[in-house]
C-alpha cells in the first residue's frame, strides 16, 4: 500500500456479535485467499493490515485461542457462535489479520482478492510480509 493512501475506518467481528473490532485500511481492499488446511477449510479471506491498524473494541473474554503445528500463528475463535474473524498469522506476526468475510461492507468500496498457495507456505510466506508494515 502506498504511504499516501488514504485509510478509511472499517468495522466487523463475528456471527454473534460478542466479538467486534475496527480497522484502518483503503475502502477497496485486497484480500488473499490461501489454500493451506485451516483456511481452504474455513474459506478464510485474509485482509492482512499492521498491528498498530487493529482494534479489538469488545470480546477479549468471548475469545478461545487455537494453534497448531509451529504454534506461532494465533487463531483467535469466539467461543459463543465459533466464528474466526481475525488471527495472528505466522506470516505476520506484527500484523493482523482479519476475515473479509466478517466485515461490515458500508465502508468497502471493492475487493480484489488474490489467491495465495499456502500448501507450499515455506516457499511462498515471504510474498505476504510486506502486508503488516506500516
Amino acid at each position: 500500500m502506498s504511504e499516501h493512501a488514504t485509510l478509511s475506518r472499517h468495522t466487523g467481528g463475528c456471527h454473534c456479535g460478542a466479538v467486534r473490532w475496527t480497522i484502518r485500511a483503503p475502502a477497496a481492499l485486497q484480500t488473499h485467499t490461501c489454500n493451506c488446511s485451516i483456511c481452504e477449510i474455513q474459506h478464510y479471506q485474509h485482509l492482512i493490515v499492521p498491528s498498530n491498524r487493529f482494534q479489538l473494541e469488545q470480546g477479549d473474554d468471548a475469545l478461545s485461542l487455537y494453534t497448531f503445528g509451529s504454534h506461532n500463528a494465533k487463531h483467535y475463535f469466539c467461543r459463543h457462535c465459533g466464528v474466526k474473524s481475525f488471527y495472528i498469522p505466522r506470516s505476520n506476526p506484527d500484523g493482523v489479520s482479519v476475515h473479509a468475510r466478517c466485515l461490515d461492507m458500508a465502508t468497502v468500496e471493492s475487493i480484489i482478492d488474490v489467491p495465495f498457495d499456502g500448501k507450499n507456505w515455506e516457499k511462498n510466506a515471504h510474498s505476504l510480509a510486506h502486508l503488516s508494515k506500516t
